[in-house]
């Protein structure tokens, strides 16, 4: 008998990460990382993420909002640089260390000088992990965009992909 595997999405869920009047960095080190999504249950075999960066008073034209995906580097956990696994301001030691692969750029919205508007994004898990979905993982993001994000209005969200037979 042959099997049949057919693709079935899980409901849309907030990613735990506060972005509302995230300030400002322009060395764009200095972000907030989400809390970690433990995928050991759920096993998913990918995730569609999902959000909207809403900038504040008077961004900077041409500046950048940059979203990048993080997953544990084993099973202690340990988490890459200074990513704790927790909604948190972080600061990433260098622009060295924040390219050195464990971080993965996702994302890059350049930005007008629009108050208020609102840039939506989409990206494939793990597309960005190879094919493969992490056990752990989570999202980091950072901007310069000179003003803080708007306070209100910032999302982030996750679509589990896993399949099914038929």
């Amino acid at each position: 008998m042959a099997t049949t595997l057919k693709p079935i999405y899980g409901a849309s869920a907030a990613l735990t990460i506060t972005l509302n009047a995230l300030a400002s960095d322009t060395n764009l080190l200095a972000g907030r990382s989400s809390s970690v999504v433990d995928n050991t249950s759920n096993l998913s075999v990918d995730e569609l993420i999902t959000g909207v960066i809403k900038t504040g008073t008077t961004p900077t034209v041409s500046t950048n909002v940059l979203i990048y995906a993080w997953g544990i580097l084993d099973d202690t956990p340990t988490y890459p640089d200074t990513v704790t696994g927790s909604d948190a301001n972080t600061t990433l030691t260098s622009a060295n260390v924040q390219q050195s692969g464990a971080f993965k750029l996702a994302a890059v919205i350049t930005v007008d000088a629009t108050t208020g508007r609102t840039y939506p994004f989409s990206f494939s898990l793990a597309a960005l992990f190879g094919g493969n979905m992490p056990k752990k993982w989570g999202v980091y993001v950072v901007h310069n965009n000179v003003a803080a994000l708007n306070a209100a209005g910032n999302v982030v969200s996750h679509i589990p992909l896993q399949y099914q037979n038929v």
